[in-house]
């Protein structure tokens, strides 16, 4: 079973974590059983969230559950945009696809009407 898990050690993800300098930089994974299988690694700010980078393993559901899961975050905090920085350019492709961002744009706005929309969807059978 799939469990999305806080990571409070910054061991593993130096390098990712650098790109932020000194702020307070949060690490996000995704475990089926004891195997790790996935990260995301963003930041919060005011006005936005900033997600430096993720992995799925190729699997773009774990991709979904992994951004989805920051964006619930940042709904929470009240933060309407996430805004993606990442360190690899070929993790674009599954946002586009998932329709998180659109075209050569890195941002996901009114975060907390996407999350909405999707509660809809079961009623459109």
């Amino acid at each position: 079973m799939l469990e999305i898990r806080e990571n409070f050690s910054p061991v593993g993800y130096e390098d990712i974590i650098s790109l932020a300098g000194d702020k307070a930089v949060h690490v996000t994974e995704a475990f089926d059983g004891s195997e790790k299988n996935g990260y995301i690694v963003y930041l919060y700010e005011k006005e936005k969230t900033i997600v430096y980078a993720y992995d799925d393993g190729g699997d773009i559901m774990l991709c979904d559950g992994l951004v989805r899961s920051v964006m619930f975050k940042s709904c929470m905090k009240g933060i309407e945009n996430v805004v993606f920085e990442l360190t690899d350019e070929n993790g674009y492709e599954n946002l586009r696809r998932l329709k998180f961002i659109c075209g050569d744009s890195k941002i996901a706005e009114n975060i907390d009407r996407f999350m909405n929309g999707c509660k809809d969807c079961k009623n459109k059978k």
